[in-house]
């Protein structure tokens, strides 16, 4: 016997299960405590972040007055739910939702479709300059875009495209160097055998990466337009130098139009309105797409 079974006067076994037993709590109480500081730090750190946003709320539902209030209400009683009427009449706000909408709409649609082909390319077609080509493509990202901006403007001038929405959605039809260099990671992590396999049963190339790689692909691509639905709704740069009429403005350089002039202190309630309407349609995608979203960051990139 050892001696830890003599002192208890229990059969070595007995103390040896004891001891397992002993060491097995001390690690899942350890266990527990470490998943509620990780509990706590992530329930606080969303707090935090939460925090602007419940704000905002606040301030959507609350009138003029309440601003100039010392201390200010922490909830607006009663709520001014009339700001979300009102802000409709300060300026053209249907027609900066209708412009945000089909920028878009055509960058989530068409820009990820012509991406995804591009990508496709790359990943599953050996032709010869494709590592060149693609670097090529890499190349643009390095570019930042105020280096670029001179001549763009000089050419949309030329065609007559300043104050139109076509600066902002022709130049998609040539895909994304970032969304393209994702998808192409993503295409290069499924197995060739299955280009081949369908390419023996009949198939064309086109309809290999529509009936093949595009339904294997869903978390990468539904990644993909969330990332283009958000860049283009909340792009302010780029449409407010090529835009100039009020009519024409997007939802971002709109809410910057709500704030210039005499009257911005007057419109503090209604730019509040209006940023929360331009933030829920983010929320919504993001939510919807929410599942695929976070499978394809993790997905994507794991072969190079």
């Amino acid at each position: 016997m050892t001696a830890r079974a003599i002192d208890t006067g229990l059969a070595p076994s007995q103390a040896s299960a004891g001891g397992s037993t002993i060491r097995s709590r001390r690690a899942q109480s350890l266990r527990l405590i470490v998943r509620f500081v990780i509990y706590v730090a992530l329930i606080g750190g969303s707090i935090m972040y939460a925090i602007p946003f419940f704000w905002m709320i606040r301030a959507s539902l609350m009138r003029l007055d309440m601003f100039y209030e010392v201390p200010q209400p922490l909830f607006p009683n009663p709520p001014a739910w009339h700001n979300f009427t009102d802000v409709w009449q300060v300026g053209p706000v249907g027609w900066w939702l209708v412009n945000s909408t089909i920028v878009s709409f055509i960058a989530v649609t068409v820009g990820t479709f012509i991406s995804a082909i591009v990508a496709f390319g790359f990943a599953r077609l050996r032709f010869p300059g494709n590592r060149i080509f693609f670097l090529i493509v890499l190349s643009t990202m390095m570019l930042p875009q105020h280096v670029t901006i001179i001549p763009q403007i000089i050419l949309f001038r030329e065609l007559n495209w300043l104050d139109t929405l076509l600066p902002l959605t022709i130049p998609l039809l040539g895909g994304t160097p970032f969304y393209i260099f994702l998808l192409r990671q993503f295409f290069m992590t499924l197995p060739l055998e299955l280009d081949e396999a369908a390419q023996i049963d009949g198939a064309s190339r086109m309809r290999v990466f529509w009936t093949v790689i595009m339904p294997l692909s869903k978390p990468a691509v539904a990644t993909v337009a969330v990332f283009s639905f958000i860049s283009h709704w909340n792009d302010f740069f780029f449409p407010l130098i090529v835009l100039q009429s009020s009519e024409k403005l997007t939802l971002a350089v709109g809410m910057r139009w709500l704030q210039a002039g005499q009257y911005e202190a007057q419109r503090l309630h209604l730019q509040m309105a209006i940023a929360l309407i331009a933030v829920a349609p983010i929320v919504i995608a993001f939510f919807l797409a929410q599942k695929h979203f976070i499978r394809g960051i993790a997905l994507t990139g794991i072969k190079g």
